[in-house]
């Protein structure tokens, strides 16, 4: 019996220690599991996170057909920024980067500046569908762009559209004081604002080879004037009651054309008077003697005389340029006189090399400013050039003072100067006055002046048109101030197409921007690309 139990407590004992065996590879077999799943776990995070940086440095990422994949997607990514900055462009034309070295399609200064103070809405409408007008050349292109821009800067004030005439015939009909039907006329845009319009000829908006155009009856434009048509005629719609302006004609004056059409340009209206037949208009403030090759008689005098008095109401002025021959005037001399002023008829010098226009001529000189008509300037820096001036004597300081002056080191070259004349002689280190103005006012204080230039060549039609030099708004500026007008001048100037390379004129820049792009920028791309070359050969 005792054997019988010890049997049984071995079976006991072997059966406990089976099945501790058997818990014990049960937990081995689990470990092992549990590692070999989490070595795979592992395994699967590093193949996530290593498997694109890993497959962009494989073989097959750089050299197989996966490359041009990449190659194709960087190009798709340039051509959809290419299309996405082009539509900023469209929408936003003033983006545009203007590299010519003339700005030929960037705004001047004037024209941003009248557009984005516009205060009422003004339409510019092209007589024509856009595809032809931009089909007519560069210059077409160039006002295309120019209008954009300015209807960009101008805050929703100004409309640029576009009407094709022959499929619209009806847009003309509530035009009618437009000649529409005139098959000499070219017209080209129509600028409106309200009830007041304007339509733009082709010859308005462009400049064009005459002789080419007499013999061959086509238009080679040469130069562009949209800019400064469209801003000048917006000007006049957008003006409700304009300052008129009396050209006296009929005495042989001089060409006068740039003067009227500055005066157009700045909204006056101006009308044409032959004091032989006709009087002044009652309701003209400002009449312009131009440069009369003969004297007016008295009768012509006397209307002159007596407009300026205005039955003691005054409030007019005259502006008178004699011209440079000087005939003998004894009538237009005695009404000078009465308003303290007289003509010489010599003609000044200037040998100042700081007023001097050019070492060839003594007679081509820059002036100097007064105190008067300064002011009103936009930029009193930029100069006012004077030819073939005479000087004007203020012979009664208490009615007439100068207005535009010479250096202290002119003087004037008498008509009737002898042999042997001595041009030192007639320097007396005074300024000479070569424009000067006489004025006459009524107890209520109310104006009339008499302003005379002693130049009319500083009124060329060419000189008035450069910015470089403030004929046109010093002219303009004194108009504007006797007539009561706070508006400065507009002149802008004429924009060619012939010289449209990149913006950059001194040899030192062009220097940089040379070895810049043609050594430095080669040899850059040529030593990154060795590095690259090397370092995948070396892998």
């Amino acid at each position: 019996m005792s054997e019988e139990k010890n049997l049984n407590n071995l079976n006991a004992s072997e059966e406990t220690v089976k099945n501790a065996v058997t818990e014990e590879v049960k937990e081995t077999a689990q470990t092992e599991a549990d590692k070999k799943s989490k070595k795979k776990n592992k395994k699967s995070k590093n193949d996530k996170d290593g498997g694109v940086k890993a497959f962009l440095k494989s073989r097959k990422a750089r050299h197989g057909s996966v490359a041009i994949g990449i190659v194709v997607a960087v190009i798709a990514i340039v051509i959809v920024l290419n299309i996405i900055c082009s539509l900023l462009v469209d929408r936003f034309p003033n983006l545009r980067i203007d590299m010519t070295a003339n700005s030929s399609y960037a705004l001047q200064e004037d024209t941003v500046d009248y557009v984005s103070h516009l205060s009422k809405d003004v339409k510019v409408t092209i007589l024509m569908n856009k595809d032809n007008f931009e089909s007519g050349g560069s210059y077409m292109v160039q006002a295309d762009n120019l209008l954009e821009k300015m209807e960009s800067s101008s805050d929703g004030k100004l409309k640029i559209d576009y009407v094709d005439l022959t499929e619209n015939p009806t847009f003309t009909s509530k035009y009618t004081d437009i000649n529409w039907t005139d098959s000499s006329a070219k017209h080209l845009m129509l600028v409106e604002c309200g009830k007041q319009y304007k339509v733009l000829e082709l010859e308005d908006c462009f400049e064009y080879d005459e002789q080419a155009y007499a013999y061959q009856g086509n238009f080679q434009i040469t130069g562009s004037k949209v800019e400064q048509a469209v801003v000048t005629s917006m000007l006049n719609v957008t003006t409700e009651d304009k300052v008129v302006v009396d050209m006296i004609t009929g005495n042989n004056e001089q060409d006068y054309s740039a003067i009227k059409t500055l005066l157009d340009n700045n909204a006056y209206k101006v009308n044409e008077i032959s004091l032989a037949t006709q009087d002044l208009e009652e309701d003209a403030t400002i009449a312009v003697l131009f440069a009369p090759s003969v004297d007016l008689d008295e009768a012509a005098v006397s209307k002159l005389s007596g407009w300026l008095e205005n039955d003691g109401e005054y409030g007019r002025t005259l502006v008178y340029v004699p011209t440079a021959d000087m005939p003998s005037t004894p009538n237009l001399d005695e009404l000078l006189n009465e308003w303290g002023m007289s003509v010489d008829t010599g003609y000044v010098f200037e040998t100042s090399g700081d007023h001097l226009v050019s070492n060839s001529s003594p007679y081509a000189f820059l002036v100097d400013y007064t105190n008067y008509y300064k002011d009103g300037l936009k930029n009193s820096g930029i100069p006012v050039v004077v030819s073939d001036a005479h000087a004007i004597n203020v012979t009664d300081e208490n009615t007439a003072h100068a207005i535009l002056n010479t250096s202290s080191s002119a003087g004037i070259y008498p008509l009737d100067a002898e042999e042997g004349w001595d041009y030192n002689d007639a320097i007396t280190g005074e300024p000479i006055c070569v424009a000067a103005e006489g004025v006459k006012s009524n107890t209520a204080e109310q104006e009339s002046k008499l302003v005379v230039f002693g130049s009319y060549v500083m009124f060329n039609s060419n000189i008035m048109s450069y910015n470089s030099y403030n004929n046109s708004a010093y002219f303009m500026n004194v108009i504007n101030t006797v007539s009561g007008k706070d508006d400065t001048g507009i002149t802008i100037e004429t924009k060619s197409m012939e010289s449209t390379e990149l913006g950059v004129s001194d040899v030192a820049t062009r220097s940089i921007i040379m070895v810049i792009f043609v050594i430095i920028v080669p040899i850059a791309v040529i030593v990154i690309g060795l590095v690259f070359w090397i370092r995948r050969r070396n892998k």
